[in-house]
């Protein structure tokens, strides 16, 4: 296939365009800069300038596509918007055909279990973004589309919220998790994502949820001490209270559980991931720590 990619030159875009080429696709990627599109080229991409915001642009791209792969995302709260009116617009011009459609989104975290991807967004979930439902409804609708829900996707960069954890840790010189620290987050490996997407690109159920969940739950409390011995600084629990103050815009996240299933998504995809490094791995030897 011809695939338009947005968040082409990102963490994961980045590492998709090999993917996609390896497996005989061709990609046009969404770059709102010339170094972006310098990027791509050099990736072996095709270039379609522009960003998120431009709707005229994104238009083009999914008009010249035979499916859209939508990885962009604005990470602000103030413009979650954008992503939904970007969704609808791909939905538009992908209308009764075939092309699919696999937009990416987040996992739900629900009290007390392992979420699945049998599980919808809960009606009165906290969380602002609305990726996934904008795509499950384009489904509803007749667009082959479908959603792949990343937890924390790491390398030794970058490694999601943890990242976060890692800032604060270096600010105040201590590593901390809330309580017991046994609440725990999915994660995967970056390069782990690429051949879902594929596989979902050309595989994918329309109205389907794909879960890319390498590791099912890992503990605060290991993820905490990894960070401290990565960095040399202490790690040590705090109450809710406290760490709402420690953490600060991060709070809610480092008192949240959100662990994942992805047992649908290997058996109707046949999707595994490899022996990458773990998450703890990965942190322990992050630049972030390092640095």
């Amino acid at each position: 296939m011809r695939v338009f990619l947005t968040g082409a030159t990102g963490f994961i875009g980045s590492a998709l365009i090999p993917e996609l080429l390896q497996h005989g696709h061709q990609v046009l990627g969404l770059a709102r800069s010339d170094a972006g599109a310098q990027a791509l080229r050099a990736l072996g991409a095709e270039v379609q300038r522009g960003d998120l915001e431009d709707l005229a642009a994104l238009r083009r791209g999914a008009e010249q596509a035979d499916g859209v792969i939508h990885c962009g995302f604005i990470h602000d709260f103030t413009k979650f918007a954008i992503d939904r009116r970007a969704i609808e617009t791909f939905g538009e011009v992908l209308a009764g055909s075939t092309r699919p459609l696999v937009v990416t989104a987040g996992i739900p975290a629900l009290a007390g279990r392992v979420t699945t991807e049998a599980d919808a967004v809960p009606t009165d979930h906290p969380m602002p973004r609305v990726s996934e439902q904008a795509a499950l409804a384009l489904a509803e609708r007749g667009v082959h589309a479908s959603v792949v829900r990343l937890p924390q996707v790491h390398d030794r960069d970058k490694a999601g919220l943890v990242t976060y954890l890692i800032a604060v840790a270096k600010e105040k010189r201590v590593s901390a998790y809330v309580g017991d620290g046994q609440h725990r987050w999915s994660a995967v490996h970056r390069l782990d994502t690429s051949p879902l997407y594929r596989l979902a690109l050309e595989k994918g159920a329309v109205g389907a949820r794909y879960h890319a969940v390498a590791e099912e739950g890992v503990a605060l409390k290991d993820i905490a001490e990894a960070i401290g011995r990565g960095m040399g600084v202490p790690a040590r629990s705090m109450s809710p209270q406290e760490a709402m103050a420690h953490f600060g815009a991060i709070g809610f996240f480092a008192t949240m559980s959100n662990p994942a299933s992805n047992a649908f998504t290997r058996q109707q995809l046949g999707w595994a991931p490899t022996t990458r490094p773990g998450l703890i791995e990965d942190v322990e030897n992050s630049t972030a720590c390092a640095g």
